[in-house]
């Protein structure tokens, strides 16, 4: 069984938020935004969590503050759908894109949901809120948001090593160092093999790239092939 913990943060709900799943230190992630809600935070960490678990046929035991999403998860969500997602006032759900995309991922899965009281130092739940409060303070400080390694478990990959050049200039310098024989690309040879390259990323620029290719809906290792 997989045992996480996922919260969600909001400075002046809305405000600056951002949003954090949590195993251990060396299995984590956590994202934000400029302008959103606490609720939104929460919603967002369990989705997260399960797309980062989606290969992975193990149950999934999710400690969670939020009774408001344990209940939309659990008690709600079904009646909801029923309603085409609506309430039982007939007015229309909150944060439905969310709910629709958190429906789609726990689709066939096997999960639980277990509420823990926050700020009493429960390990995990704090080690989650610490990573989404650290987030929404980046983006109200207009810093660098801190992302985790992902999941690194159970054939999970850890991210690259890195140093402290920017995406482009790496990129630019790797094609610069490409001799003739050693092309990244044979446009006149449609058949040729693929190349590895080798990316070292500060922890800032890989933030960068992360974001980046999230925007565009595409994993790291797509986005980079995609500047090539």
């Amino acid at each position: 069984m997989i045992i996480a913990a996922a919260d969600g943060s909001a400075l002046g709900n809305p405000g600056p938020a951002g949003w954090a799943w949590y195993v251990d230190d060396d299995c984590w992630d956590a994202g934000g935004w400029k302008h959103a809600t606490n609720n939104q935070g929460e919603l967002k960490a369990v989705l997260e969590l399960f797309r980062a678990t989606e290969h992975l046929d193990d149950d999934l035991l999710v400690l969670c503050d939020s009774q408001y999403v344990i209940n939309a998860v659990t008690k709600w969500m079904p009646g909801w759908k029923r309603k085409g997602w609506r309430k039982a006032d007939g007015k229309p759900v909150m944060n439905l894109e969310l709910l629709q995309e958190l429906d789609a991922a726990l689709a066939s899965r096997r999960y639980r949901f277990e509420w823990v009281k926050g700020h009493i130092g429960h390990p995990l739940n704090e080690a989650a809120d610490e990573r989404a409060r650290a987030v929404a303070e980046a983006f109200q400080r207009g810093a660098a948001v801190p992302s985790g390694p992902g999941w690194t478990r159970n054939g999970g990959t850890e991210r690259a090593t890195r140093d402290t050049r920017d995406v482009d200039e790496i990129i630019d310098d790797a094609l610069d160092d490409a001799g003739p024989d050693d092309a990244l690309f044979a446009l006149d040879d449609l058949s040729a093999a693929w190349h590895t390259l080798t990316v070292e990323l500060s922890t800032e620029e890989h933030d960068r790239l992360v974001q980046r290719a999230r925007a565009e809906g595409l994993s790291p290792e797509d986005y980079l092939r995609g500047l090539i």
